[in-house]
Protein backbone atom coordinates (compact mmCIF):
# COMPACT_ATOMS: atom_id res chain seq x y z
CA UNK A 1 0.00 0.00 0.00
CA UNK A 2 2.72 2.74 1.02
CA UNK A 3 4.44 2.17 -2.37
CA UNK A 4 1.50 2.65 -4.35
CA UNK A 5 1.05 5.79 -2.47
CA UNK A 6 4.45 6.71 -3.32
CA UNK A 7 3.56 6.16 -6.98
CA UNK A 8 0.62 8.36 -6.80
CA UNK A 9 2.17 10.56 -5.07
CA UNK A 10 5.12 10.91 -7.93
CA UNK A 11 2.35 10.52 -10.69
CA UNK A 12 0.25 13.55 -9.25
CA UNK A 13 3.80 15.46 -9.00
CA UNK A 14 4.86 15.33 -12.20
CA UNK A 15 1.03 16.32 -13.58
CA UNK A 16 0.66 13.13 -15.01
CA UNK A 17 -2.03 11.98 -12.52
CA UNK A 18 -4.98 14.32 -12.72
CA UNK A 19 -5.96 14.94 -9.12
CA UNK A 20 -9.40 14.51 -10.23
CA UNK A 21 -8.76 10.02 -10.88
CA UNK A 22 -8.42 10.40 -6.71
CA UNK A 23 -11.78 10.84 -6.09
CA UNK A 24 -14.19 8.04 -4.83
CA UNK A 25 -15.66 6.49 -7.97
CA UNK A 26 -19.16 6.74 -8.92
CA UNK A 27 -22.09 4.41 -7.29
CA UNK A 28 -23.04 1.83 -9.99
CA UNK A 29 -19.57 2.35 -12.43
CA UNK A 30 -18.18 -0.88 -11.16
CA UNK A 31 -20.84 -3.85 -12.25
CA UNK A 32 -22.19 -2.26 -15.53
CA UNK A 33 -24.99 -4.31 -17.07
CA UNK A 34 -24.82 -5.61 -20.67
CA UNK A 35 -27.70 -3.49 -22.76
CA UNK A 36 -30.40 -4.93 -24.75
CA UNK A 37 -32.69 -2.69 -27.02
CA UNK A 38 -35.80 -2.97 -28.51
CA UNK A 39 -37.45 -0.34 -30.62
CA UNK A 40 -41.26 -0.66 -32.22
CA UNK A 41 -44.40 1.94 -32.45
CA UNK A 42 -46.92 1.97 -29.91
CA UNK A 43 -50.49 3.48 -31.22
CA UNK A 44 -52.58 5.34 -28.61
CA UNK A 45 -56.37 4.51 -29.26
CA UNK A 46 -57.54 7.68 -27.54
CA UNK A 47 -55.85 9.91 -29.70
CA UNK A 48 -55.46 8.02 -32.71
CA UNK A 49 -52.00 8.75 -32.14
CA UNK A 50 -48.24 6.54 -33.29
CA UNK A 51 -45.91 6.93 -30.66
CA UNK A 52 -42.32 5.66 -32.01
CA UNK A 53 -40.30 4.06 -29.37
CA UNK A 54 -36.81 3.07 -28.46
CA UNK A 55 -36.13 0.91 -25.23
CA UNK A 56 -32.91 0.66 -23.92
CA UNK A 57 -32.48 -2.06 -20.92
CA UNK A 58 -30.47 -4.35 -18.68
CA UNK A 59 -29.88 -7.69 -20.59
CA UNK A 60 -29.90 -9.92 -17.10
CA UNK A 61 -33.43 -10.12 -15.40
CA UNK A 62 -34.54 -8.19 -12.62
CA UNK A 63 -36.46 -5.05 -11.79
CA UNK A 64 -35.62 -1.78 -12.46
CA UNK A 65 -36.18 1.94 -12.07
CA UNK A 66 -38.04 3.22 -15.63
CA UNK A 67 -37.21 6.70 -17.27
CA UNK A 68 -39.01 8.02 -19.83
CA UNK A 69 -36.80 10.55 -22.55
CA UNK A 70 -38.29 13.08 -24.14
CA UNK A 71 -35.97 14.39 -27.41
CA UNK A 72 -35.78 18.42 -28.27
CA UNK A 73 -37.48 19.89 -31.38
CA UNK A 74 -37.02 17.90 -34.42
CA UNK A 75 -35.48 15.34 -32.95
CA UNK A 76 -36.21 10.96 -32.54
CA UNK A 77 -36.71 8.06 -30.38
CA UNK A 78 -32.81 7.32 -31.79
CA UNK A 79 -31.38 9.99 -30.38
CA UNK A 80 -29.64 10.64 -27.16
CA UNK A 81 -27.87 6.85 -27.48
CA UNK A 82 -25.11 7.79 -25.13
CA UNK A 83 -27.80 8.41 -22.40
CA UNK A 84 -30.14 5.41 -22.84
CA UNK A 85 -27.05 2.95 -22.98
CA UNK A 86 -25.18 4.72 -19.93
CA UNK A 87 -28.80 4.54 -17.97
CA UNK A 88 -29.60 0.65 -18.59
CA UNK A 89 -26.18 0.12 -18.32
CA UNK A 90 -26.91 1.41 -14.57
CA UNK A 91 -29.49 -0.50 -14.25
CA UNK A 92 -32.61 1.09 -15.65
CA UNK A 93 -35.11 0.86 -18.84
CA UNK A 94 -35.29 4.23 -20.46
CA UNK A 95 -37.69 4.32 -23.00
CA UNK A 96 -36.73 7.25 -25.27
CA UNK A 97 -40.31 8.14 -27.20
CA UNK A 98 -40.90 10.56 -30.48
CA UNK A 99 -43.22 13.04 -30.64
CA UNK A 100 -45.32 13.09 -33.83
CA UNK A 101 -45.80 17.20 -35.09
CA UNK A 102 -42.04 18.57 -33.44
CA UNK A 103 -39.90 15.06 -34.54
CA UNK A 104 -37.70 15.05 -37.91
CA UNK A 105 -40.74 14.98 -40.02
CA UNK A 106 -40.94 18.65 -39.21
CA UNK A 107 -37.58 19.99 -41.05
CA UNK A 108 -36.74 16.67 -43.02
CA UNK A 109 -36.82 17.33 -46.44
CA UNK A 110 -38.15 21.18 -46.35
CA UNK A 111 -37.19 23.95 -48.09
CA UNK A 112 -36.59 26.42 -45.14
CA UNK A 113 -35.95 24.31 -42.28
CA UNK A 114 -35.29 26.56 -39.57
CA UNK A 115 -38.49 28.30 -40.21
CA UNK A 116 -40.33 24.94 -39.99
CA UNK A 117 -38.92 24.53 -36.92
CA UNK A 118 -39.85 27.22 -35.54
CA UNK A 119 -43.04 26.85 -36.00
CA UNK A 120 -43.59 23.95 -34.59
CA UNK A 121 -42.21 25.28 -31.13
CA UNK A 122 -45.35 27.55 -31.24
CA UNK A 123 -47.47 24.32 -32.39
CA UNK A 124 -49.84 24.14 -29.28
CA UNK A 125 -51.34 20.86 -30.54
CA UNK A 126 -47.51 19.39 -29.73
CA UNK A 127 -47.12 21.32 -26.52
CA UNK A 128 -50.30 19.71 -24.78
CA UNK A 129 -49.19 16.55 -27.01
CA UNK A 130 -45.72 15.53 -25.29
CA UNK A 131 -47.19 15.19 -21.78
CA UNK A 132 -49.89 12.96 -22.78
CA UNK A 133 -46.92 11.18 -24.72
CA UNK A 134 -45.25 10.60 -21.80
CA UNK A 135 -48.35 9.37 -19.66
CA UNK A 136 -49.42 7.06 -22.53
CA UNK A 137 -45.55 5.77 -22.57
CA UNK A 138 -46.17 4.76 -18.92
CA UNK A 139 -49.36 3.13 -18.86
CA UNK A 140 -47.70 1.24 -21.96
CA UNK A 141 -44.57 -0.27 -19.84
CA UNK A 142 -46.98 -0.83 -17.30
CA UNK A 143 -48.76 -2.95 -19.81
CA UNK A 144 -45.56 -4.96 -21.43
CA UNK A 145 -43.94 -5.52 -17.59
CA UNK A 146 -47.38 -7.69 -16.96
CA UNK A 147 -47.43 -9.15 -21.10
CA UNK A 148 -46.13 -12.98 -20.88
CA UNK A 149 -44.59 -12.49 -24.58
CA UNK A 150 -43.07 -9.09 -23.43
CA UNK A 151 -39.12 -9.12 -23.35
CA UNK A 152 -39.27 -6.59 -20.36
CA UNK A 153 -41.96 -8.32 -18.59
CA UNK A 154 -41.15 -8.17 -14.43
CA UNK A 155 -38.45 -5.93 -15.09
CA UNK A 156 -40.20 -2.74 -14.35
CA UNK A 157 -40.34 -1.18 -11.46
CA UNK A 158 -43.80 0.79 -11.80
CA UNK A 159 -43.30 2.73 -8.14
CA UNK A 160 -39.91 4.16 -9.52
CA UNK A 161 -40.51 5.86 -12.58
CA UNK A 162 -38.57 9.45 -13.79
CA UNK A 163 -39.04 11.78 -16.60
CA UNK A 164 -36.04 13.35 -18.86
CA UNK A 165 -35.73 15.79 -21.86
CA UNK A 166 -33.78 18.30 -23.29
CA UNK A 167 -34.71 21.13 -24.96
CA UNK A 168 -38.59 20.99 -26.02
CA UNK A 169 -37.97 17.57 -24.04
CA UNK A 170 -37.45 19.69 -21.39
CA UNK A 171 -40.91 21.40 -21.26
CA UNK A 172 -42.04 17.89 -21.54
CA UNK A 173 -40.59 16.48 -18.78
CA UNK A 174 -41.02 19.48 -16.62
CA UNK A 175 -44.80 19.67 -17.64
CA UNK A 176 -45.12 16.11 -16.79
CA UNK A 177 -43.81 16.16 -13.69
CA UNK A 178 -45.33 19.26 -12.35
CA UNK A 179 -45.23 22.42 -13.77
CA UNK A 180 -48.43 24.10 -15.06
CA UNK A 181 -49.20 25.01 -18.23
CA UNK A 182 -50.39 28.83 -17.97
CA UNK A 183 -52.77 29.94 -20.40
CA UNK A 184 -53.76 33.63 -21.41
CA UNK A 185 -56.15 35.50 -19.42
CA UNK A 186 -54.52 33.33 -16.20
CA UNK A 187 -55.73 30.23 -16.32
CA UNK A 188 -53.65 27.42 -16.23
CA UNK A 189 -53.45 23.57 -17.38
CA UNK A 190 -52.39 20.50 -15.42
CA UNK A 191 -50.57 17.64 -17.70
CA UNK A 192 -48.46 16.17 -14.49
CA UNK A 193 -48.92 12.24 -13.87
CA UNK A 194 -48.47 11.76 -10.06
CA UNK A 195 -46.35 8.84 -11.19
CA UNK A 196 -43.46 10.24 -11.61
CA UNK A 197 -41.44 10.65 -8.65
CA UNK A 198 -38.36 12.70 -10.48
CA UNK A 199 -37.34 14.63 -13.33
CA UNK A 200 -34.33 15.66 -14.97
CA UNK A 201 -34.60 18.50 -17.29
CA UNK A 202 -31.74 19.57 -19.90
CA UNK A 203 -31.82 23.33 -21.79
CA UNK A 204 -35.35 23.98 -20.27
CA UNK A 205 -37.11 26.83 -22.50
CA UNK A 206 -37.64 29.98 -19.91
CA UNK A 207 -38.76 33.46 -20.40
CA UNK A 208 -38.92 35.71 -17.93
CA UNK A 209 -42.80 35.73 -17.56
CA UNK A 210 -42.01 32.55 -15.32
CA UNK A 211 -40.93 33.96 -12.51
CA UNK A 212 -44.09 35.74 -11.67
CA UNK A 213 -46.76 33.50 -13.51
CA UNK A 214 -47.11 30.84 -10.86
CA UNK A 215 -46.30 27.69 -12.96
CA UNK A 216 -43.47 25.86 -10.85
CA UNK A 217 -45.98 26.89 -7.74
CA UNK A 218 -46.95 23.61 -6.91
CA UNK A 219 -43.81 21.66 -8.18
CA UNK A 220 -42.86 19.15 -5.82
CA UNK A 221 -40.64 16.26 -7.65
CA UNK A 222 -36.67 16.39 -7.37
CA UNK A 223 -35.20 17.70 -10.31
CA UNK A 224 -31.87 17.87 -11.64
CA UNK A 225 -31.65 21.22 -13.97
CA UNK A 226 -28.73 21.10 -16.77
CA UNK A 227 -27.74 24.20 -19.15
CA UNK A 228 -24.32 26.11 -20.08
CA UNK A 229 -23.23 29.36 -20.42
CA UNK A 230 -23.45 29.59 -23.86
CA UNK A 231 -27.07 27.79 -24.16
CA UNK A 232 -28.55 30.25 -26.10
CA UNK A 233 -31.76 28.73 -27.96
CA UNK A 234 -30.96 28.13 -31.70
CA UNK A 235 -35.11 28.44 -32.28
CA UNK A 236 -37.10 30.83 -29.81
CA UNK A 237 -35.88 33.57 -27.81
CA UNK A 238 -35.30 31.70 -24.45
CA UNK A 239 -31.55 33.05 -23.46
CA UNK A 240 -28.86 31.39 -21.50
CA UNK A 241 -29.56 33.06 -18.23
CA UNK A 242 -32.55 32.53 -18.54
CA UNK A 243 -32.47 28.41 -18.33
CA UNK A 244 -32.19 28.94 -14.66
CA UNK A 245 -36.26 30.14 -14.11
CA UNK A 246 -37.53 26.81 -13.83
CA UNK A 247 -34.46 26.08 -10.60
CA UNK A 248 -35.14 29.32 -9.32
CA UNK A 249 -39.05 29.03 -9.02
CA UNK A 250 -39.32 25.71 -7.47
CA UNK A 251 -39.39 25.47 -3.80
CA UNK A 252 -40.99 22.78 -2.45
CA UNK A 253 -38.54 19.96 -3.33
CA UNK A 254 -34.77 19.29 -3.30
CA UNK A 255 -33.34 20.71 -6.76
CA UNK A 256 -29.88 21.02 -8.20
CA UNK A 257 -28.83 23.10 -10.56
CA UNK A 258 -25.74 22.38 -13.17
CA UNK A 259 -24.27 25.23 -15.28
CA UNK A 260 -21.32 23.87 -18.13
CA UNK A 261 -18.34 26.95 -18.57
CA UNK A 262 -19.01 26.78 -22.12
CA UNK A 263 -21.86 24.33 -22.85
CA UNK A 264 -24.05 25.27 -25.55
CA UNK A 265 -27.20 24.40 -26.61
CA UNK A 266 -26.37 20.98 -28.10
CA UNK A 267 -24.14 19.26 -25.46
CA UNK A 268 -26.26 17.26 -23.98
CA UNK A 269 -28.02 15.82 -27.69
CA UNK A 270 -24.87 13.74 -28.05
CA UNK A 271 -23.71 15.22 -31.29
CA UNK A 272 -21.04 13.04 -33.15
CA UNK A 273 -18.33 16.03 -33.91
CA UNK A 274 -15.58 14.20 -34.70
CA UNK A 275 -12.36 16.39 -34.54
CA UNK A 276 -11.85 20.26 -32.94
CA UNK A 277 -11.70 21.50 -29.56
CA UNK A 278 -15.69 21.91 -29.27
CA UNK A 279 -15.47 17.78 -29.93
CA UNK A 280 -12.95 17.17 -27.16
CA UNK A 281 -14.84 19.63 -24.77
CA UNK A 282 -18.43 17.44 -26.09
CA UNK A 283 -17.03 14.41 -24.64
CA UNK A 284 -15.77 15.54 -21.30
CA UNK A 285 -18.92 17.40 -20.76
CA UNK A 286 -20.88 14.02 -21.85
CA UNK A 287 -18.86 12.21 -19.58
CA UNK A 288 -19.94 14.65 -16.24
CA UNK A 289 -23.96 14.69 -17.91
CA UNK A 290 -23.87 10.91 -17.83
CA UNK A 291 -22.27 9.74 -14.01
CA UNK A 292 -23.92 13.07 -12.64
CA UNK A 293 -27.26 11.98 -14.07
CA UNK A 294 -26.85 8.20 -12.78
CA UNK A 295 -25.61 9.81 -9.14
CA UNK A 296 -29.67 11.79 -9.04
CA UNK A 297 -31.47 8.63 -10.47
CA UNK A 298 -30.04 6.55 -7.75
CA UNK A 299 -30.63 8.68 -5.39
CA UNK A 300 -34.21 9.69 -6.00
CA UNK A 301 -35.23 6.56 -7.86
CA UNK A 302 -33.48 3.86 -6.27
CA UNK A 303 -33.46 5.26 -2.49
CA UNK A 304 -29.20 5.10 -2.46
CA UNK A 305 -28.29 6.86 0.67
CA UNK A 306 -24.80 7.43 -0.81
CA UNK A 307 -25.78 8.83 -4.05
CA UNK A 308 -28.00 11.48 -2.11
CA UNK A 309 -25.07 11.62 0.26
CA UNK A 310 -22.45 12.67 -3.08
CA UNK A 311 -24.74 14.94 -4.60
CA UNK A 312 -25.52 16.88 -1.15
CA UNK A 313 -22.31 17.14 -0.10
CA UNK A 314 -18.78 17.89 -1.99
CA UNK A 315 -18.65 15.09 -4.18
CA UNK A 316 -20.44 16.51 -6.71
CA UNK A 317 -18.71 19.54 -7.17
CA UNK A 318 -15.57 17.64 -7.27
CA UNK A 319 -16.29 15.95 -9.92
CA UNK A 320 -17.31 19.07 -11.73
CA UNK A 321 -14.36 20.55 -11.19
CA UNK A 322 -13.98 23.66 -13.26
CA UNK A 323 -16.08 22.18 -16.06
CA UNK A 324 -19.25 23.15 -14.30
CA UNK A 325 -21.14 25.13 -11.59
CA UNK A 326 -23.26 23.62 -9.33
CA UNK A 327 -26.11 24.95 -6.99
CA UNK A 328 -28.24 23.35 -4.62
CA UNK A 329 -31.83 23.71 -2.94
CA UNK A 330 -33.54 21.08 -0.33
CA UNK A 331 -36.99 21.10 -0.08
CA UNK A 332 -37.13 22.32 4.42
Amino acid sequence: MKMFLLIIFILLSAGILPAESLMPDYINSQNLYEVKTLKTVWHDEARDRDVPVKLYFPAPAGKYPVIIFSHGLGGTCDGYEYLGTSWAENGYVSVHIQHKGSDDAVWRGKANPMQEMKKAAMDLKSILDRPKDVSFAIDQIGKLNKDEKSEIKGFCDMDKIGVAGHSFGAYTALASSGRLLVVPLGSSLDLSDPRIKACIAMSAPAREKENKNNSYAEYKVPCLHMTGTLDDSPIGDTKAANRRIPFDSIGKSDQYLVTFAGGDHMIFSGRGLKVGNRAEMDKVFQELIRKSTVQFWDAYLKDNAEAKKWLAGEGFEKAMGDKAAVEKKFKK
